[in-house]
């Protein structure tokens, strides 16, 4: 009988090459012919359940019966979907893979639809933080008390945006390890104390900001989870003492797993649309999805949304995966001895003539990232007075005494910093101004020494209004004071 259920159902889907064949240009197709196409496709995968029924009653032969109609459905919708202009012949294909692992489980008799086969349930043994940290392992893989790789459905969406971190995007995604590993003491406690896996910080930071902690978006959106003004008021990123805490890795991080844990609550656990919502707004994703009731694969609700959050979502599912799992995409993720640890400033000095005489002692790429990720309240051009603490990690702390209290190094370092710029070049003292209401682009402009124009350009500002918007900080690149 499971002989003749095999030969059933490996004769599956056979439309991987349709995926290149030329669509129509999109025209005049309404969202509800679209929406319509995807609901089909949703129901028809439900024909699996009615087979795997039969099957598991011994009726194996109107088990093939019901697998054929499925088969044939599918091949339908996708013969239609590539004459519609605008549908993503991926949403078959997802539905295909779906149904070729679910019958794999079956077939080996797993009993839980999310359990996976002949692959690591969780990733032990692949990743780096799993392998240093094995107390913390539970908080790093569970949400909500399921295991994260159960999750994390590897459809053709998570799968390209896989391929996008492993190409062009693998520095973005190295670069963001390195600087989690620094901030990692800021950030995962809060993690570990709102119930949420590591990976998943790791997934949203790499996507947001890549682990650089004064980010700013062109809409406005600020700090390493990229906190909008009005969501960070409500979350308790306010302004302490002028500093804009949506820049505090700590106080983002703790906003940001309040944020999620609101949204499972509202959007029935749906780590997806939670997702969704932190990128194209609560109010959309909850309407879309019936507050929860339809998961953000379904067409109702994917083709909804905007290109923007359609990317963004499998995004940051991939990168989190390769945070569990980076040995088995040939990913390898540097250790780091990112210790915590602070010197006291014994003499006036700014974080760049720190990062100078320190060099690339401890650390090949240099510290400077590092130390304006961790001390991220002063400018970096800023002169800090005597007795100013700076966090920076044991490494750093040790190159600090070794070339930044006395010697060659440090007298380098303050000779760059006091040079006087070539005729015509204008120096960047201050990297950075946070709008504040009231404020005008001209008015900035004339303050910090650098005209409108050369402004409006480096923050990608249109004019002829110069529109900005409190919140909003600008990088002050070309400007003298």
């Amino acid at each position: 009988m499971r002989s003749h259920f095999v030969i059933c159902v490996v004769m599956v889907f056979g439309l991987v090459a349709c995926a290149t064949t030329p669509k129509p240009s999109l025209s005049s197709v309404s969202d509800e012919a679209l929406n319509s196409l995807y609901q089909r496709i949703d129901a028809a995968t439900a024909g699996f359940d009615t087979a795997a029924d039969l099957y598991a009653k011994g009726d194996a032969s109107a088990a093939s019966v019901e697998l054929g109609r499925t088969r044939d459905a599918l091949r339908q919708l996708a013969e239609e979907c590539l004459g519609l202009p605008g549908c993503d012949v991926r949403r078959v294909l997802a539905a295909q893979d779906a149904l070729l692992v679910r019958q794999g489980r079956l077939l080996v008799g797993a009993t839980d639809d999310n359990e996976p086969v002949d692959a690591p349930v969780s990733g032990e043994g692949d990743s780096p933080v799993l392998l240093m940290l094995p107390e913390a392992a539970r908080t790093t893989t569970l949400l909500n008390g399921r295991d994260l790789a159960r999750v994390i459905e590897l459809n053709e969406p998570v799968k390209a945006a896989l391929e996008e971190w492993l190409t062009w995007l693998r520095p973005q995604l190295l670069d963001t390890w390195e600087n989690y590993q620094y901030m990692r003491h800021r950030m995962f406690p809060e993690y570990e104390k709102g119930g949420l896996p590591e990976a998943l910080l790791f997934g949203i930071l790499a996507k947001e900001s890549g682990g650089r902690v004064h980010a700013v978006s062109r809409a406005g959106a600020a700090g390493p989870l990229q906190f909008m003004p009005a969501t960070a008021a409500r979350f308790g990123l306010g302004r302490e003492t002028g500093f804009d805490l949506r820049f505090d890795p700590a106080a983002a991080t703790r906003a940001n797993v309040a944020y999620l844990n609101e949204r499972f609550a509202a959007l029935n656990g749906d780590l997806a649309l939670a997702l969704a919502a932190y990128n194209g707004g609560e109010g959309r994703v909850a309407r879309l999805s019936n507050n929860g009731s339809k998961a953000f694969w379904s067409g109702a609700v994917f083709n909804a949304l905007p290109p923007e959050t359609r990317e963004y979502v499998p995004m940051v599912l991939a990168a989190a995966w390769l945070f569990l799992h980076p040995e088995q995409y040939n990913l390898s993720l540097a250790q780091y001895d990112a210790t915590p640890s602070s010197i006291r400033l014994g003499q006036s000095l700014s974080l760049n003539e720190v990062a100078v005489c320190m060099g690339q002692d401890g650390n090949p790429r240099g510290w400077f990232r590092h130390l304006r990720n961790l001390n991220p309240r002063w400018e970096a051009g800023q002169r800090l007075p005597v007795g100013t603490e700076l966090a920076m990690p044991v490494a750093a702390r040790q190159a600090f005494e070794r070339h930044c209290q006395a010697g060659a190094m440090l007298a380098m370092s303050r000779e760059l910093h006091d040079a006087a710029p070539p005729p015509g070049l204008n120096r960047q003292v201050v990297s950075s101004y946070v709008v504040r209401r009231g404020d005008s682009l001209h008015a900035i402009a004339k303050k910090r020494g650098c005209s409108v124009r050369s402004l409006a350009q480096a923050n990608h500002i249109r004019a002829p209004k110069y529109l900005i918007r409190p919140g909003q900080r600008l990088s002050l690149s070309g400007c003298s004071r």
